[in-house]
C-alpha cells in the first residue's frame, strides 16, 4: 500500500498549484477528477486541460511523469438513473480507455443516482449493473479496474454493492472503499469495521476521511448524514481507527493506494492551519501504512 491524495485536496488556495501541495506533503500519487468533457487539472497549475484522444492522454502521462506525479486513479461521476443509458456507459468506457492509455490502474465510479430514493432496489441494481457491464464490455481486454465508491444513500448499502458485483460478474469491478462513508450513513462504529471487512477483498481504490461523533452516538444507528458538517474531522482525530482499517485491507492482500480525502478543512482557518491539518493527515497515513509493511 502507498499514500495518495485527491487532486481537490491540493488544489486549494493554500497552494499555488496541486503540484506544490503534493510536494509540500511529500506524496507522489494523486487521484485526478475527470469531467464529463474530459477536463483534468494540469497539476503544475490549476488550469484545466482536455484529454479528448488517446494521444492527449499519453502526452498528459508524460507531463505528469516529468512532474514526478503518479496518476493512480481517475475520479468520475455518472448518474445511471437519468439521461441516455448507452451514452452514459460509453462515456465511462471512454474514461477507462484513457486510463488504459496512461497506464492507470483504476477508475472511481460514483454510486449515487438522483433517482435512488424513487426506484426500487432491483431496478437500481439493474441500471447500475447494465451501465458498468456495458463499459467493461466496451473495454474488454483492458486491465483497468472500476471501483464503486460507497457514496450517498444507495452506495452505502452493502447489499447494493454486492448485488452489482454479482450481477456484472467481472473481476475488474469492485469497491472504492470510502472509510468514513458507512459511518456517515449511520451505521454503528463496530458494524462499520464489519462492513469494511466484507468489502476489503473487492477493493480497487480508497478514499480516507473521518468523523468524531459524541460517545453516545457511536454505537447506535443514526440518521444518514447526521450532523456530518459539525463532526467531520482530521483523519487521526476521528472515531474510525485507520490503523485497524489498513490492517483489514492488508489482510485482504490489498496493495493499492490509501487516498486522502479530508473534508474537515472548512473547520480550520485558511492558510497555515489548513496546511497543518493536511500535513498531520499524511504523516498519520504514512505511519500506519508503514506498520503493515507498506511503502
Amino acid at each position: 500500500m502507498y499514500c495518495s491524495v485527491r487532486d481537490c485536496m491540493v488544489a486549494i488556495d493554500e497552494f499555488t498549484s496541486p503540484l506544490e501541495g503534493m510536494r509540500h506533503l511529500d506524496v507522489k500519487a494523486a487521484e485526478i477528477e475527470i469531467s464529463r468533457d474530459f477536463e483534468v487539472y494540469a497539476m503544475d497549475s490549476k488550469e484545466k486541460v482536455v484529454l479528448a484522444t488517446d494521444g492527449e492522454a499519453v502526452a498528459y502521462k508524460k507531463h505528469l511523469d516529468g512532474l514526478g506525479i503518479e496518476a493512480c486513479a481517475f475520479l468520475t461521476a455518472c448518474d445511471f438513473s437519468v439521461g441516455d443509458r448507452a451514452a452514459n456507459a460509453q462515456w465511462v468506457g471512454r474514461v477507462i480507455e484513457l486510463a488504459d492509455a496512461m497506464g492507470m490502474p483504476t477508475v472511481r465510479i460514483d454510486s449515487a443516482m438522483s433517482k435512488e430514493r424513487e426506484l426500487d432496489f432491483e431496478t437500481r441494481v439493474r441500471l447500475f449493473a447494465e451501465g458498468l457491464g456495458a463499459a467493461l464490455d466496451q473495454t474488454a481486454g483492458s486491465p483497468v479496474t472500476l471501483g464503486i465508491e460507497n457514496h450517498g444513500f444507495q452506495g452505502n448499502n452493502l447489499a447494493f454493492q454486492l448485488n452489482v458485483y454479482k450481477t456484472v460478474g467481472s473481476d475488474r469491478l469492485g469497491s472504492t472503499m470510502d472509510t468514513g462513508n458507512f459511518y456517515w450513513r449511520g451505521y454503528p462504529l463496530s458494524e462499520v469495521y464489519g462492513i469494511l471487512t466484507i468489502l476489503a477483498p473487492y477493493t480497487k481504490h480508497t478514499h480516507v476521511k473521518n468523523i468524531r461523533y459524541p460517545e453516545d452516538q457511536r454505537e447506535i444507528m443514526r440518521e444518514g448524514g447526521w450532523k456530518y458538517d459539525k463532526y467531520v474531522c482530521p483523519i487521526e482525530e476521528g472515531d474510525i481507527d485507520h490503523a485497524k482499517v489498513v490492517r483489514i485491507l492488508a489482510d485482504a492482500d490489498y496493495q493499492g493506494d490509501v487516498c486522502l480525502e479530508d473534508e474537515s478543512l472548512g473547520h480550520f482557518a485558511p492558510g497555515d492551519e489548513r496546511v497543518s491539518v493536511l500535513e498531520k493527515d499524511m504523516a498519520h497515513l504514512k505511519t500506519i501504512i508503514a506498520a503493515v509493511g507498506g511503502g
